[in-house]
């Protein structure tokens, strides 16, 4: 084959290598929220509709596995079965003006239920990244109490499923109190694999060094967690930007697999004195966060650094 030849072959092969290195996101929006597929295969749905709070499930990491738990949404063989308000990556909270969006009906606690309702769709985009723009209400005894603005950045990026999310309190009803509570903040449930107390080598890890149970109630920049699913050893970091809401978060985190960034329970979470905070009426407060689905350990996977690269982001 002549040389030119071989150029022209290469020329015309190297953009379908690249679109395929690239990746493209598609979104779709149905009833019951979005879906989000990867070069035409599902990453994830954001569900509306479905629960008293919006959520993410499933995830697909980088393995092609779920690393989310698929309880409460389906029963499968093999899962914890435990805590049915742990749904796979939300935002909840026991205590917004009085009362709790962070449990449901099936939870069988005696709290004071409330919801957190889809408003609207503001954006939904896909292309080299998806974008999902929401507003929601908080909504308790027939009352509006709070509003929030949700941004769900999708990127895929060295093999890494990265997921940013922003959210921005709005107290447009009137003042609100976010109670200091032990079961609130931005979370993840991780596959029953993965988790600590399976003993199939699950570990939480925070930025500090701090490992498993000694890793709960503490302050830290990130943390990681990773364990099995399929005989691959994947993970998910959680980090907390410097500009988000009381940076370095306590971390609400369990060894059976509920993974939370808690900026709102110091005292129960065993950081300082009652942490209950009023956001004043046309007041907002915001949390800032990177979720990375990886392969390996944190050390693997550079967790450390990506903090790094994250926290200079404005």
């Amino acid at each position: 084959m002549k040389a030119w030849t071989r150029i022209f072959l290469l020329a015309a092969v190297l953009p379908l290598a690249l679109s395929v290195v690239a990746g493209e996101f598609s979104v779709e929006k149905n009833k019951t929220g979005v879906t989000v597929k990867y070069d035409g295969k599902l990453l994830t749905r954001y569900v509306i509709g479905q629960s008293n709070k919006p959520y993410l499930w499933p995830i697909i990491g980088p393995s092609g596995d779920e690393v989310t738990r698929a309880f409460p949404m389906e029963k499968r063989d093999g899962e914890r079965h435990d805590h049915p308000h742990h749904r796979s990556f939300w935002f909840g909270h026991q205590g917004i003006g009085g009362f709790d969006t962070w449990h449901e009906p099936a939870s069988g606690r005696r709290t004071t239920l409330g919801s957190t309702v889809h408003r609207e769709f503001v954006k939904v985009q896909g292309g080299k990244s998806a974008v999902i723009v929401t507003r929601n209400d908080y909504v308790g005894g027939g009352k509006k109490l709070l509003a929030d603005e949700r941004t769900h950045v999708f990127r895929v990026e060295n093999g890494q499923r990265i997921i940013d999310v922003t959210i921005k309190f709005i107290a447009e009803h009137g003042d609100c109190v976010l109670g200091d509570k032990k079961d609130a903040g931005f979370s993840v449930r991780v596959a029953t694999s993965m988790d600590v107390d399976s003993k199939k080598g699950g570990r939480l890890i925070n930025s500090h060094g701090v490992t498993d149970r000694a890793a709960w109630g503490k302050r830290a920049e990130w943390v990681d967690y990773h364990g099995p699913v399929n005989g691959k050893t994947v993970g998910v970091a959680i980090l907390n930007h410097p500009s988000s809401f009381r940076h370095p978060t306590p971390w609400h985190v369990r060894t059976y697999g509920l993974f939370t960034a808690n900026p709102f329970g110091l005292k129960s979470l065993g950081q300082g004195k009652d942490g209950a905070y009023t956001l004043k009426k046309g007041k907002s407060l915001t949390l800032r966060h990177r979720v990375i689905f990886h392969l390996g350990d944190e050390k693997a996977a550079k967790i450390a650094e990506a903090y790094k690269a994250y926290a200079t982001e404005k």
